[in-house]
């Protein structure tokens, strides 16, 4: 989810929480698609046909591109997640992801963002 339309549905804190959610999940499919690479090649080790072996080596492309994808996407969002997280601090009174969304971006590149606190405006790029 994009970061302002997640800061207006749930606050920054849940989107966050989300984001790391999502992450995470990507990072579990990478896991068994680790064992399911490795589980292809155990079978594939076995001589059988020609047709089983294609089948193997089907499903060791399918769970290694998958697993490629999966890691790809869970490094992304992790990073994604981290790098707004890191500009939630207030700069003025240090509050941390207390604030509300005043204007976002056409390309939701940027949310501009106000204190609950202390009032004070700043830019969180993402």
């Amino acid at each position: 989810m994009k970061l302002a339309a997640g800061i207006r549905k749930h606050g920054f804190r849940k989107w966050y929480e989300r984001e790391l959610l999502r992450s995470h999940a990507h990072m579990a499919l990478t896991f068994i698609c680790m064992i399911g690479v490795l589980a292809a090649f155990e079978a594939a080790s076995k001589y059988r046909g020609w047709v089983d072996q294609m089948i193997d080596v089907v499903a060791i492309l399918v769970c290694g591109g998958t697993g490629l994808w999966a890691l790809r996407r869970y490094l992304f969002l992790l990073m994604h997640a981290e790098n707004a997280a890191n500009q939630a601090d207030c700069p003025s009174c240090g509050t941390y992801a207390r604030f509300k969304l005043v204007q976002a971006d056409s390309l939701d590149e940027r949310a501009r963002v106000c204190c609950r606190q202390c009032g004070h405006e700043w830019t969180i790029e993402t």
